[in-house]
């Protein structure tokens, strides 16, 4: 999967412009009514680019962001094999919607190892035994089932979790 492919399928998840006052991705503080209410479009929001125009934003740019701020932090050198697409896109996605720390911890949760957020030989050689022992239809499993639980978790779940648990849902249909 190369990032065109990824996010073509990434962004048809985000949609366009909104500005919910009650989604705190929306304010710049990222704490309902605090700061600026500039909102989200395409999965770029307020509370991480807050000097950003929002609601201006081209899919040109936000493509921009995407590639350099969630697609190429991912290094995962060291492995025997190549990490297979799916879950180079459950990475991808998860960066996004959930933060770059949270998703390197779900990976790191799935695979075993201490969930510090930083991915090194340890995450990579659990990442590796993981992928050869079990397949990666089940590493992406217990990807998402990480995934889930932290929506479930989260002060926002009974207004959005819907939406979460739907894109979940999603990944989960297309192993």
């Amino acid at each position: 999967m190369n990032f065109g492919q990824a996010f073509a399928e990434l962004v048809s998840s985000e949609g366009g412009y909104s500005n919910d006052p009650q989604d705190p991705g929306n304010w710049t503080s990222g704490i309902i009514g605090k700061g600026q209410l500039k909102g989200t479009k395409y999965g770029i929001a307020a509370n991480t680019y807050g000097d950003m125009d929002i609601a201006n934003l081209t899919l040109e740019q936000a493509k921009d962001i995407y590639k350099r701020d969630y697609w190429d932090i991912w290094q995962l050198d060291g492995l025997s094999h190549q990490v297979p697409d799916a879950l180079v896109f459950e990475l991808f996605d998860a960066a996004v919607n959930a933060g770059v720390g949270n998703a390197r911890r779900f990976l790191q949760r799935a695979v075993g190892v201490a969930d510090d957020g930083l991915i090194g030989s340890a995450t990579i050689s659990a990442l590796d035994r993981a992928l050869e022992a079990n397949g990666i239809a089940r590493v992406e499993m217990w990807f998402l089932a990480e995934k889930l639980e932290h929506y479930t978790r989260l002060k926002s779940f009974d207004r959005f979790g819907r939406g979460w648990a739907r894109r979940v849902v999603k990944s989960m249909r297309n192993i």
